[in-house]
């Protein structure tokens, strides 16, 4: 384990513990961490250590997109109830066009598999992958123009800010 890492989780650990430990002389002087009653600094941000929190999945990420955007977009019940349709219905579609992008995978190693190229099964296998792929894109564009509908302005560009930085992706 890496030595910040290490630090880290002591510092994790002893955040949940309350009382004073001894150090090997690395990280900062006060180990005596926060008052009991004193709120911890992760919890500004939305964090609680080793489960709990408000994504429900401890330290390492986000259980549930829902619960993200939920939380980071400030959601009332009957958008979250909205969006986890759209959610939902977008889960499908992208497990369907998982699904798709195998069989075009098997139709294409079968198509080399044979003593001569078949080059009319590799161009099936090629129109299947693009439809797919117009498929999956329609059904971005629908869940997008949904979600659009489903949220206040100022959760729109808090929305676009996630996905411009990378944090949600689509």
């Amino acid at each position: 384990m890496h030595p910040a890492a290490m630090w880290w989780w002591k510092r994790a650990r002893h955040a949940m513990g309350g009382g004073c430990e001894v150090s090997a002389g690395c990280g900062p002087a006060d180990h005596c961490g926060p008052a009991a009653d004193a709120p911890h600094p992760w919890h500004a941000h939305g964090f609680e250590p080793f489960g709990g929190g408000p994504f429900g999945g401890g330290p390492f990420g986000v259980r549930r997109p829902l619960r993200f955007l939920a939380y980071k977009l400030d959601l009332d019940e009957n958008q979250v109830a909205e969006v986890a349709k759209i959610l939902d219905e977008l889960k499908t579609e992208r497990a369907q066009a998982s699904v798709d992008d195998r069989r075009t995978a098997a139709a294409l190693a079968d198509a080399l598999s044979g003593d001569a190229f078949d080059a009319a099964r590799v161009g099936q296998a090629a129109s299947q992958r693009v439809a797919s792929a117009e498929r999956l894109g329609a059904a971005v564009s629908r869940a997008l123009e949904r979600i659009h509908a489903v949220l206040r302005p100022e959760q729109r560009a808090r929305l676009a800010t996630l996905i411009r930085t990378g944090v949600v992706t689509i």
